[in-house]
């Protein structure tokens, strides 16, 4: 059962929420640090994280699950928060550069099905990162927040999800480092500096990066790119995806 989008909201109005909020974004910004011009979506409950691409993507959406509720977004503007069937939802395919999910894949009925729907929405030299609890990590006894309910991932466990969506996962790192005792969060960026190093345990999130996987099949011995083989036999000129940085 998910979490209803007022506990969330709550959360993020904690000092645990305004930690987890700060502790992640700094990790969107060092896999993304320039969205200029690009279409985001973010899946699931995103709203502490999106505005940091307001200004410079050229689109940013807030897609909610339906068993979760939504709420206005950004707040005083014109709304640009939605509520979906996470598995089937209202957009094109290929629409989304970014995709950032949170609060997404713990609690849903169906995380596979989850992702393909993503996967169907990312273009072809897009982006993905995937936030989710950490298996073995101590957020997930943390039971006053969101992260001690749902199912928690190993590594391992995400990277076959992703494969299985047609993803191909590209880099990860942990977050939230920081024990969810209220007297240790002020050390929470000294945690996530240091703890990597010498901290026996592993961070409180898993956030993994992922790009759609290239297909590719042979053509007279040599290894093409199936829009290319589509192109040749039908004799058109194709565009050519454009290559974009990490």
């Amino acid at each position: 059962m998910r979490r209803i989008v007022s506990e969330l909201s709550r959360f993020y109005a904690t000092p645990e929420g305004a930690v987890t909020r700060r502790m992640v974004t700094q990790k969107l910004a060092e896999a993304w640090p320039d969205v200029t011009g690009s279409d985001v979506l973010g899946l699931g409950y995103t709203t502490p994280y999106l505005d940091a691409f307001n200004g410079t993507a050229r689109r940013v959406i807030a897609a909610m699950p339906s068993a979760q509720g939504a709420e206005i977004w950004p707040e005083g503007l014109k709304s640009r928060s939605t509520l979906v069937d996470e598995q089937h939802m209202p957009f094109p395919s290929a629409l989304f550069d970014r995709i950032f999910l949170m609060h997404a894949l713990e609690e849903a009925p169906n995380p596979e099905a989850l992702l393909v729907e993503a996967s169907r929405c990312l273009t072809t030299n897009g982006r993905l990162i995937l936030a989710v609890v950490a298996r073995g990590g101590l957020w997930t006894h943390a039971e006053k927040t969101p992260f001690g309910h749902g199912q928690p991932f190993s590594r391992t466990q995400l990277e076959t999800l992703l494969r299985a969506a047609e993803l191909e996962p590209i880099a990860w790192s942990y977050a939230l480092y920081v024990p969810p005792l209220r007297s240790l969060l002020r050390w929470a960026q000294t945690f996530e500096e240091w703890a990597p190093r010498v901290w026996p345990y592993r961070g409180g999130l898993i956030l993994m990066e992922a790009g759609k996987r290239v297909i590719r099949a042979p053509v007279r011995g040599t290894a093409v790119s199936v829009i290319d083989d589509i192109r040749d036999k039908l004799g058109v000129s194709m565009p050519q995806p454009t290559p974009q940085g990490h």
